[in-house]
């Protein structure tokens, strides 16, 4: 091998001990292994910067942001109430999870749709008693077997298709530096022979063996008499889909540590002198929720964070201005128009007896109305375990009283070091998804599924006629951002940098693998090795490589890496390029052995309380079930 093949074969073996040992960034490790090989002349500028500039990249971020408006909208929510339903076993749970999960991220980005389901699983393992970890990884291996069927499923599929293009570009333009033959584009359902068997038996198997297999160890602590009990109470708004429901039915009744302690129901019969609202104490589960019913709950923080989520439920400090309880929603002090909810955040703050709120009730707010004073508004009051009667409005404030409160982005810092107030932190994410822009949000999906679906099935004339994918998927997270399913700071926030940094880093060193003849190298010693097994050999060579990169390194960084290499073989041994580069595709996601090897691997281990021993002893028989389904399948593939 040459000078700079040597130097970047010790970089890459370099960056694989860096990134395995835990100790460094990924993104970091790459983007300086990609400054090395610029210093030393193994690649130019503008190779070390095109994987910026990939169609794959702006893809991929694209299709964040247009999976964070789905989230901010509440329409995953929805999705995935409906869809987890409420099992009767862990078996139903894990189908319920599993089936829809894979079905989903066929058609959207795998990595995102794992960060929308976490809350919502968190909550599903809460409310059913069902151990996280027996949900988790089935969560985070579903998509992933669920990504490799489409070209849109998983960012590295994404990425393929760029290298191809640019693969291409470089065989068109000729010359000394020009690439092997060019290699047929990748369509929406071209890994589709290979993937969707893939995801098929990898989804039986987790059926199958997930209750044996899957360790039953609960990261949540036990809800106790103990526990913090805040006192809350909402409204059920006219236009509610929880309306003419049982309290059953509205899933009222499945969050723990929660009671609703008495429904207050308008009467008409009641006369002027008296009170205008009828009680109804300790309601049953085949109770039916009318509109404007106030529902008074008590109960631990996280069930009364969750009733802020459910559509069709307001507090009753947000619902009637001209309600003694009620206040429309809160304004800064220093901009007095109404934010709307999906703006606002959920703080905690603990009264300290300087605190003028101190012998007022919540009503009166220390004179001149808490709204007023501070631009928030009380949800729910916590006091040291006690039951407190009444409407929320008339409780006493007391030193000690945490409250939990409705405000604008800047609460906690404005208040922070007031002496109105002993602690005030602010709880993740928003007070209230946009449930009003969810259709919006699920048309701008749908919309952009159909487009890149017919552009991708190959009839005459129609793709030429259609933009490509990174054309469709800006215009989706656009449109996003423009009908405000979600804000710009939302689709900012929504970009995972370390992973989109790592994709354009790899690009570079993509490119020194092949420049340096280190890929023609690679490609040399793998033919020598699958001699004896023919094509089939082959393929299981290269798919066998790009399990190990994974394992070492990441998926999209292993198919940028080896792209070159598979690109080389297929050349040398006279085989269709195509099934081979799918063939390593599919092996660079279906990496179930390591934590590190898949983004959405390492977001469910915190989550599901995973060990390493986890993914080997649950995911090591799912990688060589996948590898034993996908070497066959592109090898069938590349004969036809």
């Amino acid at each position: 091998m040459s000078s700079p093949a040597w130097l970047t074969a010790g970089l890459i073996i370099a960056m694989f001990l860096l990134v395995g040992s835990g100790r460094f960034a990924a993104d970091a490790v790459v983007l300086a292994i990609v400054a090395i090989l610029l210093v030393c002349g193994v690649i130019s500028p503008a190779e070390a910067l095109s994987g910026f500039s990939s169609s794959g990249l702006v893809t991929v971020a694209c299709l964040y942001i247009v999976a964070t408006g789905l989230k901010e909208t509440g329409a995953i929510g929805l999705i995935g109430a409906r869809m987890l339903g409420r099992p009767r076993s862990t078996l139903a749970a894990q189908a319920n999870l599993i089936l829809p999960v894979a079905g989903m991220s066929a058609f959207i980005n795998n990595t995102p749709i794992v960060a929308m389901f976490l809350p919502v699983l968190h909550g599903f393992a809460r409310r059913t008693g069902i151990s996280p970890s027996r949900l988790f990884l089935p969560l985070s291996y579903a998509a992933i077997l669920g990504g490799v069927c489409t070209l849109i499923g998983t960012s590295t599929n994404v990425v393929v298709a760029g290298l191809i293009r640019a693969h291409n570009a470089r065989a068109a333009g000729g010359g000394a530096a020009a690439a092997p033959a060019p290699i047929p584009e990748m369509g929406m359902f071209d890994i589709t022979a290979i993937g969707l068997p893939v995801a098929i038996c990898g989804v039986l198997y987790m059926l199958l063996f997930g209750r044996l297999l899957l360790p039953d160890r609960r990261t949540d602590p036990l809800i106790t008499e103990n526990a913090r009990q805040y006192h809350t109470a909402m409204r059920v708004t006219p236009d509610s889909p929880i309306v003419g429901k049982t309290i059953e039915q509205a899933g009222l009744r499945h969050l723990p540590g929660l009671f609703l302690s008495r429904i207050e129901r308008l009467d008409a019969r009641a006369g002027s002198t008296q009170d205008p609202r009828s009680i109804i104490p300790a309601p049953g589960p085949a109770h039916i929720l009318q509109g404007d019913d106030t529902l008074v709950f008590v109960g631990v923080l996280e069930s009364v964070v969750d009733l802020q989520k459910i559509r069709g439920l307001v507090p009753i400090a947000e619902h009637h201005a001209d309600d003694a309880d009620a206040a429309p929603p809160p304004s800064s002090p220093t901009n007095p128009r109404p934010v709307p909810r999906s703006r606002l955040k959920l703080v905690e703050a603990v009264i300290s007896p300087a605190s003028p709120l101190v012998g007022r009730s919540v009503r009166e707010g220390g004179g001149g109305g808490f709204r007023t004073r501070y631009g928030a508004v009380i949800i729910a009051v916590h006091r040291h375990g006690q039951r407190l009667p009444g409407k929320i409005g008339d409780i006493v404030l007391r030193p000690g009283d945490t409250l939990l409160i409705e405000a604008d982005s800047a609460f906690a810092s404005r208040y922070r070091d007031s002496s109105d107030f002993h602690l005030v932190s602010e709880l993740e994410g928003a007070a209230a998804p946009r449930h009003e822009r969810a259709t919006i949000a699920a048309v701008i999906f749908a919309a952009l599924l159909l487009l890149l679906t017919l552009g991708s099935v190959g009839l005459p004339g129609l793709a030429r006629r259609l933009p490509d994918e990174m054309t469709l998927s800006m215009c989706a997270a656009l449109l996003m951002v423009a009908l405000r399913c979600c804000s710009t700071g939302q689709a900012r926030a929504a970009l995972d940098w370390q992973v989109l940094l790592v994709i354009a880093g790899s690009f570079g060193i993509g490119r020194a693998v092949e420049s340096s003849g280190l890929a023609a190298t690679v490609a040399q010693s793998v033919m020598r090795l699958a001699d004896g097994a023919g094509t089939m050999g082959v393929f299981a060579a290269v798919y066998i490589l790009a399990l190990l990169f994974t394992m070492l390194l990441s998926n999209n960084s292993a198919a940028v890496l080896l792209f070159p290499v598979a690109v080389r073989i297929a050349h040398e041994r006279q085989i269709e390029p195509l099934p081979l580069v799918l063939c390593m595709t599919v092996a660079a996601s279906c990496e179930f052995v390591t934590p590190i090897g898949y983004q959405t691997n390492l977001m469910v281990m915190g989550p599901g309380g995973y060990r390493w021993k986890d993914y080997v002893r649950f995911g090591g028989p799912l990688t060589c079930l996948c590898g034993a389904i996908a070497i066959p399948a592109a090898w069938l593939l590349s004969r036809t």
